[in-house]
C-alpha cells in the first residue's frame, strides 16, 4: 500500500503522519477507517469515530468516547473496546413524551462482539450493568473509525502548554500492567479538560468517562472486566483513577441512601502520553 506522509509541527516538533485504508475490529465491517503508517503516532480522531448500527428498527448512531485495549503479554491476544456517550432512557420515535418518567443514564461499551449496557438511576437498583451480545441489541455494527492522520507527541512541558493555548484537540493514552496477571492495556481518550499552571510548569489531565480495566483478576469473559472511571494525572509515571461504583450518602452520620457515583480514588503506576491532533486546514 502506498502512504502519503506528511510533516506536522507543533512547538518545534515535527511528526510524520499519513495513509488510510481498511481495519477491522471484532470482525464487524469497518467503513471509512483510516490506518497511519508504522511510524506514525496511532489513536483515534475521536471528533470523526462513530458506531453505526444496522437494526431496520433502529439503526442508532454512537459517538466513541474512548478507547481501551486489553493485552495478554502471555499469549499476545489483544482486544478492543470502545466506550461510547451516553443518552437518558427514552420511548424512541414515540409521537409524544420521548424521554420516560423513570428515567436513567444509558452508556454503551462495545468489544469482542458484545455490548456492555451501564444503566444509571436515580438509587442503587435495577440494572446497572448488562452484557448482550451484538446480534441481540441493533443488528452487525459498523465502525466508523478514523485515525489521527496529524498527531504529534507532546514530549516536554513547553509543547503540552503551547498545544493547551493553541486549542489543539489533545488525545492521551494510559498505560497500566498487571504481573500477577500478564495483562496489560491503554486506555484512549480525549482529553476534555487540561489544567495548566504557568507558575508551576505544570499540566493536568481531568477527563472520562473511560472505560477501566479491572487486571487484577483472570475473567471469563474479558468485558466484564470494565467499569466507567475518569482520569486524572500530571506526570509521565502514575495516574489516578476514580471509578463508578455503589455510593452511600451519609447525612449526619447517618447512610441514607446508596447512588452510584464516582468514589473512591485509588492510584496506579502508569506510562501516559499525551499527543496534538492537527486542526483541518
Amino acid at each position: 500500500m502506498r502512504t502519503n506522509r506528511r510533516v506536522f509541527v507543533v512547538g518545534g516538533l515535527a511528526a510524520i503522519a499519513g495513509g488510510a485504508g481498511a481495519a477491522g475490529v471484532d470482525g464487524a465491517e469497518t467503513g471509512n477507517a483510516d490506518t497511519a503508517p508504522p511510524d506514525a503516532p496511532l489513536c483515534l480522531d475521536y471528533g470523526l469515530s462513530f458506531i453505526c448500527n444496522t437494526a431496520r428498527f433502529n439503526a442508532v448512531r454512537f459517538w466513541v468516547e474512548s478507547r481501551t485495549i486489553v493485552i495478554d503479554d502471555r499469549t499476545g491476544a489483544s482486544t478492543e473496546f470502545y466506550q461510547c456517550g451516553s443518552c437518558k432512557s427514552e420511548n424512541t420515535f414515540a409521537e409524544k413524551g420521548l424521554l420516560k418518567e423513570d428515567n436513567y443514564d444509558f452508556l454503551p461499551i462495545l468489544g469482542d462482539g458484545q455490548w456492555l449496557i451501564f444503566r444509571r438511576r436515580a438509587g442503587v437498583r435495577g440494572t446497572y450493568r448488562e452484557v448482550r451480545k451484538t446480534e441481540e441489541l441493533w443488528g452487525k455494527p459498523v465502525l466508523k473509525l478514523h485515525m489521527a492522520q496529524r498527531a504529534t507527541p507532546l514530549a516536554s512541558w513547553e509543547e503540552i502548554r503551547d498545544a493547551t493555548a493553541a486549542g489543539l484537540p489533545i488525545v492521551s493514552r494510559t498505560e497500566i500492567n498487571s504481573d500477577a496477571t500478564g495483562l496489560r492495556a491503554v486506555i484512549e481518550c480525549p482529553v476534555k479538560t487540561m489544567n495548566i499552571s504557568l507558575e508551576k510548569r505544570l499540566y493536568q489531565v481531568d477527563t472520562g468517562p473511560i472505560a477501566f480495566p479491572d487486571l487484577t483478576k483472570p475473567y471469563e469473559n474479558l468485558i466484564e472486566c470494565l467499569s466507567l472511571a475518569f482520569v486524572a494525572f500530571n506526570a509521565s509515571c502514575f495516574a489516578d483513577f476514580v471509578v463508578e461504583q455503589p455510593t452511600p450518602v451519609i447525612e449526619e452520620g447517618r447512610e441514607v441512601c446508596k447512588v452510584y457515583h464516582y468514589s473512591r480514588p485509588f492510584s496506579l503506576p502508569a506510562s501516559n502520553t499525551l499527543y496534538a491532533i492537527a486542526l483541518p486546514t
